[in-house]
């Protein structure tokens, strides 16, 4: 669907097959895709013989609000997560399944939305959606896998961090964090930070030219960049310590907001997620689009803020 009028219809009255077929319909599939949606299952290529694999899920109330949020927003978040886990290992994405469960009292014209969403994202990447599933469900889940391709390299895993490499960081920091507080605490104004909390923007391509640049360890900052450098120093066996002088744009950027709401700015910058941005250890020069942040060194496995630790959360928990 193209998110055209469908009129008043739910997702019951309209049936599962005529929605899917909707939903579909007027889609072009990238050259990757060999057999698109349609059959019981998609034919992608892979053109080194290999596949990065990754999946993830939104459930609302959890991951997202529809009062906040758009179907079109939580579409797009939804491929942004999932492309950021393949750039974290160095590669592009190619291809996303998306399985969609909601109430059947939901709207045609909703669940059409959420497709151009979906849709709109895979774009920025040059992939598009090869298949999925519909279900009914007491609220909006979305499960989301994607496919990439490592372009003949090696993968880039969190286990390569090594004494001696640089700390750098690609996109931004804190701005979802920010715009997250802002909707909670009902503060109108700064609409750049409340809809990058909306949808968030990974650097797309970055974690590609990290990878050439001979990157020895890389992961998106999903949960903070604490919490996500402490899986690299963990994984790693390193400690990293981080500069705070490196950040400072970042916590600049999101200084008044922070002042709106009597936050600490580090706090966001340090421990906020979902920004999606990569943070990655080089044994050598970085490459364009990134910035130093800190440095790996020999010692106990953690993570030290201009030295010390650090005494303010770290990031995002799934069961808290």
């Amino acid at each position: 669907m193209t998110g055209e009028d469908s009129g008043n219809d739910t997702l019951a009255a309209a049936g599962e097959f005529v929605v899917i077929d909707r939903l579909v319909a007027g889609r072009e599939q990238t050259e990757v895709v060999a057999l698109g949606p349609g059959d019981d299952a998609a034919v992608v290529n892979t053109a080194d013989g290999r596949a990065a694999v990754s999946t993830d899920m939104l459930v609302q109330g959890r991951h997202f609000r529809l009062d906040w949020s758009s179907p079109h927003d939580v579409g797009r978040k939804a491929i942004a997560q999932n492309a950021a886990d393949i750039e974290a290992m160095g590669g592009r994405a190619t291809a996303f399944v998306v399985a969609f469960g909601a109430p059947p009292d939901t709207s045609v014209a909703a669940a059409a939305e959420l497709s151009d969403g979906l849709w709109d994202e895979a774009r920025l990447l040059g992939a598009g959606i090869v298949g999925g599933d519909l279900v009914s469900a007491p609220l909006w889940v979305i499960s989301v896998t994607v496919l990439g391709d490592l372009g003949g390299r090696p993968p880039v895993p969190r286990s390569g961090a090594r004494a001696g490499d640089t700390v750098a960081v690609a996109g931004e920091l804190g701005r979802s964090a920010a715009g997250y507080a802002l909707w909670d605490r009902g503060i109108d104004g700064f609409p750049e930070l409340r809809q990058r909390h909306l949808t968030p923007q990974p650097p797309y391509g970055q974690g590609r030219r990290a990878a050439q640049a001979g990157a020895n360890a890389m992961t998106d900052v999903s949960d903070g960049l604490l919490a996500d450098l402490g899986h690299i120093a963990t994984s790693s066996g390193v400690r990293i310590d981080l500069d705070t002088g490196g950040l400072d744009a970042d916590r600049l950027a999101v200084a008044e907001a922070a002042a709106a709401v009597r936050a600490d700015p580090w706090e966001w910058v340090l421990s906020g997620g979902e920004d999606h941005a990569l943070v990655a250890t080089f044994p050598g020069a970085l490459p364009s689009g990134w910035r130093a942040i800190g440095s790996v060194l020999d010692g106990p496995a953690g993570v030290l803020v201009d030295g010390a630790e650090w005494a303010g959360s770290t990031g995002w928990q799934s069961f808290d």
